[in-house]
């Protein structure tokens, strides 16, 4: 792991960007970590403060550091609309939300979230199974959700992005990884490089031909008969 010795905040990022971490998924103990790192415990809480505050972790006490934004979500409620919810709703709900996520990331965006903006984008590309696509791909879209600094769309998003990935799992793949000619992959490229040239324009329309994009390949995969999740 190649780190900056003297940047705790930097080597925490470097060390979870280097992690195949889902959602909610636990980082180890403070104190493993803290070794890990070859941080103080009291520097290690300093730069998890910071990403916390950002919203890429959450910690509770007695529970552990966990990926992502504290959730707020019922999954009771999470689970009823998985259950009344199709692919093609979810799309539609995905194609209202996700274009105005991506302007205001664009307004917002400040170097570190171009970082994980960049980051995830690539991550998808070097993915050599379905799932660790999936959980990149995920972490891309959180990413842009995160940038607008906007709790309440967050929130939302995180609502529709659980209903979304319950229904992803179930999904029947074709190969053991993307292709190399996904066209996830270049949409995803678009979206990163118009927030990256605060073009909030820009950064609507490609979340919109990506959300489309996804919503062909269901349509298509429809007609032939197959199952499918709404995979990006």
């Amino acid at each position: 792991m190649s780190i900056a010795p003297d940047d705790p905040l930097l080597r925490l990022r470097t060390y979870l960007s280097e992690q195949h971490l889902s959602l909610n998924d636990r980082l180890p103990p403070e104190r493993d970590l803290s070794e890990q790192l070859g941080l103080t415990r009291a520097a290690l809480r300093k730069a998890m403060a910071v990403l916390e505050s950002e919203g890429h972790i959450w910690r509770q006490v007695g529970r552990g550091t966990f990926i992502g934004a504290r959730p707020v979500l019922n999954l009771a409620e999470v689970k009823y609309l998985s259950s009344i919810s199709s692919p093609s709703q979810i799309i539609d709900a995905r194609l209202i939300i996700e274009p105005e996520l991506a302007r205001l990331a664009a307004l917002h965006a400040v170097a570190n979230d171009f970082t994980e903006l960049r980051l995830t984008s690539r991550r998808c590309q070097d993915a050599k199974s379905w799932r660790v696509f999936e959980s990149w791909d995920n972490r891309f879209h959180y990413a842009i959700a995160a940038v607008t600094k906007n709790k309440l769309l967050m929130t939302i998003f995180e609502t529709l992005n659980a209903v979304r990935r319950s229904l992803v799992w179930q999904t029947q793949r074709e190969g053991q990884m993307p292709p190399g000619s996904y066209t996830t992959f270049a949409e995803h490229d678009a979206i990163v490089d118009a927030i990256l040239h605060r073009d909030p324009q820009k950064a609507a329309d490609a979340m919109r031909t990506h959300l489309e994009s996804v919503q062909a390949r269901l349509i298509q995969r429809n007609s032939a008969g197959g199952k499918s999740g709404g995979r990006n």
